[in-house]
C-alpha cells in the first residue's frame, strides 16, 4: 500500500509539473502575442485597448482586424494609375486658399476613391480606418484626425487652420495609401 501512495505522490507531482510548465508556456505564448500585436499596430494598440477597456478583447479586435484584411485583395496601383491621383491631389491642393471647405470634402472623396481602387471596402468610417490600422497603422490616426475635423467643420465649427491640418492629415494617408515613397537625392561630385 506504501508503494501505490508514493507511485500516487509521484504522479500528482508530474501532473502538476506538467500543468506548471503548460501555464508557463501559455502566458509566454500572450505574452509574445501581445508584444507582437504592439509592435504591429503601435499607437492603435493603446487606442483600442483604451477603446475597448481591456486588453484581451483588444487583442482579439486587433487579430480579427488582421484576418478580416488577410481576405480582402489589396493590390497596388500602376504607375498611371498613380500618377492620375497624384495629380489630382496637386489640383486638389491648389485650390486651399479659395475654397478650404470643399477641398476638405474633396480630399475625403480622394482618398475614399483611392481605398477603393486599392481594394478596401468602403463602409462605415470606423470600418476604413480599423480595416487601414492593419498595414498603415503610423497613419490611421491621421485619417482619425482628419476625419474629426471634416466632421466638426459640417457642424460649422472648425476654422481654416483646422481645415487646413485636416488636409495634412488626408494628404500623409494619401501618401501612405498611394505607396509614395521619397527619392533620395544623391549627391554628384566631379
Amino acid at each position: 500500500m506504501g508503494t501505490i501512495d508514493t507511485q500516487t505522490w509521484i504522479l500528482v507531482a508530474a501532473v502538476l509539473v506538467l500543468a506548471f510548465i503548460a501555464l508557463a508556456v501559455w502566458l509566454f505564448y500572450k505574452k509574445k502575442q501581445s508584444h507582437r500585436l504592439q509592435e504591429r499596430f503601435g499607437p492603435e494598440y493603446g487606442r483600442t485597448v483604451g477603446e475597448l477597456g481591456s486588453r484581451s478583447t483588444a487583442e482579439s479586435e486587433l487579430k480579427a482586424r488582421e484576418k478580416r484584411v488577410e481576405l480582402l485583395n489589396i493590390v497596388s496601383l500602376a504607375p498611371p494609375e498613380a500618377a492620375r491621383f497624384s495629380q489630382a491631389w496637386e489640383v486638389l491642393q491648389g485650390h486651399f486658399v479659395d475654397n478650404p471647405k470643399g477641398v476638405v470634402v474633396q480630399a475625403d472623396q480622394l482618398v475614399r476613391e483611392l481605398m477603393q481602387k486599392r481594394g478596401y471596402p468602403m463602409e462605415d468610417f470606423e470600418r476604413r480606418a480599423a480595416d487601414i490600422s492593419v498595414d498603415h497603422p503610423a497613419v490611421v490616426d491621421h485619417y482619425r484626425a482628419a476625419q474629426a475635423i471634416a466632421v466638426r467643420d459640417t457642424r460649422g465649427e472648425a476654422d481654416t487652420e483646422e481645415l487646413r491640418k485636416a488636409v495634412v492629415h488626408y494628404r500623409v494617408l494619401f501618401d501612405e495609401l498611394l505607396e509614395v515613397r521619397p527619392t533620395k537625392q544623391t549627391e554628384v561630385r566631379s
